[in-house]
């Protein structure tokens, strides 16, 4: 079970005719409709299960600048200016607190790669920092183990994943925003090659434009309208303690565990080498574009065949309109966590901070990451379909990148002039002859 999500309540009434459709209450979703409604456009917003129940409730909660690929800094950027004024913009509160990011760096190597990334991020007017040993201890003064220093960024900061997206979409009802939940997408239908309505299990509602922002589903609903989209899923798992005295002042990650202060009083612990990746019938289809990746990060992530392989085979088909779909009889995604990875994650975290030794664990859960094989989203139009947009796999950088994509969809899908260059997060990137590759600077 994933953690507690801030409950919100449908719209009363089902629409039967809206401007824009968005598929997918993610927070990605949630920002597209927010950057939507505040420009007088009506949006419906359709979740099949409640607003974040996946994986925009289940990820770190940091809002972080530090080592993205270089393609997303204009965005990013873009995405923490937002973040800054977020709780004063909603009303309400995210959680976000501009507290810094550290990775702590143990290599020669690891430290030549994040001072080139300081080279590069400058240019983008961000001001990250090497710290050498002493000064990464100054931030952590229990921190044990070899680390030569340390990547920074004072301006990063983090927020509570549970809120963050409830808070939004509170906010975007209030500006005419209609929310269905409990309401699946089978399919989305089209004349003449253009979108002109979504079915739903509860109707039919009629529009020009849809935005799909179903995370890891999105894959299969683009199936069902003959678009390939080259997505995987990786199995992340994470963990949070009951409040605690200890506060890091900062979110720190390790490499065997990363940390950070809850808003609760509790940490969230997690960690960036110990994900899981299900084999599956598309593993396969789309290895040839995700094998540079994976041999990159190959010691991090562990290939697992077993159930997810026969329910994707058997039952995930793209929906029809009229028969009941695997979006209605999985309304929410919860992948098996291996216990083990649990343990291992509570054993670095003693191991490099050895007052958090033995904490007790309140709760653990994993959730699925969308990915992709370069590591950055697609934020586009679907050249093969008139009216359609998706914004998906971000591949582990949704939440904190999340403002900023919802506003350049938002423009995007209005025509108006993009808040950064979309082009490097085109759809067609994948069939027109770029070189796809992923950027590894942490």
């Amino acid at each position: 079970m994933g953690p507690g999500v801030d409950a919100v309540a449908s719209s009363d009434n089902f629409p039967t005719e809206t401007d824009v459709v968005i598929v997918g209450g993610g927070i990605i979703g949630v920002a597209t409709a927010l950057s939507l409604v505040q420009r007088g456009i009506r949006v419906v917003l359709l979740e099949k299960g409640t607003v974040a129940a996946e994986q925009s409730s289940r990820n770190w909660g940091w809002c972080r600048r530090t080592g993205r690929d270089l393609r997303e800094l204009p965005l990013i950027n873009l995405s923490m200016q937002l973040w800054e004024n977020m709780n004063a913009t909603l009303g309400r509160e995210t959680g976000f607190r501009r507290n810094g990011i550290v990775y702590g760096t143990r290599t020669e190597a690891q430290y030549a790669r994040h001072q080139r990334w300081i080279a590069e991020a400058k240019q983008h007017d961000i001001h990250s920092e090497l710290l050498s040993s002493s000064q990464l201890r100054e931030h952590l003064p229990q921190l044990q183990g070899e680390f030569i220093g340390g990547l920074f960024t004072a301006l990063d900061g983090r927020a509570e994943p549970q809120k963050a997206a409830p808070a939004m979409v509170l906010k975007a009802m209030e500006h005419g925003l209609n929310l269905q939940q409990h309401c699946a997408v089978r399919t989305i239908e089209r004349t003449n090659g253009r979108v002109n309505a979504v079915i739903t299990e509860h109707g039919a509602i009629r529009c020009q434009q849809v935005v799909t922002a179903g995370g890891a589903w999105t894959r299969l609903l683009l199936q069902g309208l003959d678009v390939t989209l080259p997505q995987l899923k990786v199995l992340s798992t994470v963990l949070r303690t009951r409040p605690v005295d200890f506060d890091p002042g900062v979110c720190a990650s390790f490499g065997s565990v990363a940390l950070r202060k809850r808003l609760d009083g509790g940490l969230t612990v997690a960690s960036s080498a110990t994900n899981t990746a299900d084999i599956t019938t598309d593993s396969l289809r789309f290895s040839p574009l995700f094998m540079p990746a994976y041999w990159v990060e190959r010691q991090a992530l562990k290939l697992r065949l077993g159930k997810r392989f026969v329910d994707e085979l058997v039952n995930w088909r793209p929906g029809v309109e009229d028969k009941r779909s695997v979006y209605e009889a999985v309304r929410v995604l919860e992948p098996q966590i291996d216990p083990a990875i649990v343990q291992r994650m509570r054993e670095a975290l003693g191991k490099v901070l050895p007052p958090l030794a033995n904490l007790p664990v309140a709760q653990s859960w994993g959730g699925l990451i969308d990915t992709l094989p370069d590591a950055i989203p697609v934020i586009s139009a679907v050249d093969e379909v008139k009216g359609l947009y998706v914004a998906t796999g971000f591949s582990g950088h949704g939440f904190g990148i999340a403002p900023g994509a919802g506003q350049l969809m938002a423009d995007l899908v209005l025509g108006s002039t993009p808040s950064v260059d979309p082009h490097p997060f085109r759809l067609s990137r994948f069939s027109d002859g770029e070189r796809i590759r992923a950027q590894h600077w942490l």
